[in-house]
């Protein structure tokens, strides 16, 4: 579980599946849920593992789910070009290209603007592709 480069899908998928039964707290559980939360969001979803965490991409990285000890982390790869009219992005303000979302023990995410969130960072990133 190591490498930093790409995988097939389905050893990424796998791979994301040990991170997730690794984390035996409410880490696993918030990873999990926000994982479902980007596939329901967008089902031609590419599950990678880059740089030793899950990375959710389509026509591009759409977001990566980063564990630390006080919070899961969802970076949004270009998230400074996004519109985030619920104010999901608490993290990474500063940055001029990246934002990310922390949730922290308790948190209760708005499932339905993350995956608004989502779908917003898809079409972004097909957009981009497609000029």
């Amino acid at each position: 579980m190591q490498s930093n480069t790409s995988q097939q899908p389905e050893d990424a998928s796998r791979m994301i599946d040990a991170r997730i039964n690794e984390l035996e707290d409410w880490r696993g559980a918030v990873l999990s849920r926000l994982r479902l939360l980007i596939r329901q969001a967008d089902p031609d979803v590419t599950e990678e593992w880059k740089w030793k965490v899950p990375v959710w991409s389509h026509d591009g990285i759409i977001c990566t789910g980063e564990t630390y000890k006080s919070a899961v982390k969802l970076t949004f790869a270009k998230g400074a070009a996004l519109e985030d009219p619920s104010g999901l992005f608490n993290s990474s303000l500063e940055g001029k290209t990246r934002r990310a979302i922390d949730v922290r023990e308790g948190d209760t995410v708005d499932e339905e603007a993350l995956k608004a969130l989502i779908r917003a960072a898809v079409t972004l990133n097909s957009s981009r592709t497609h000029r």
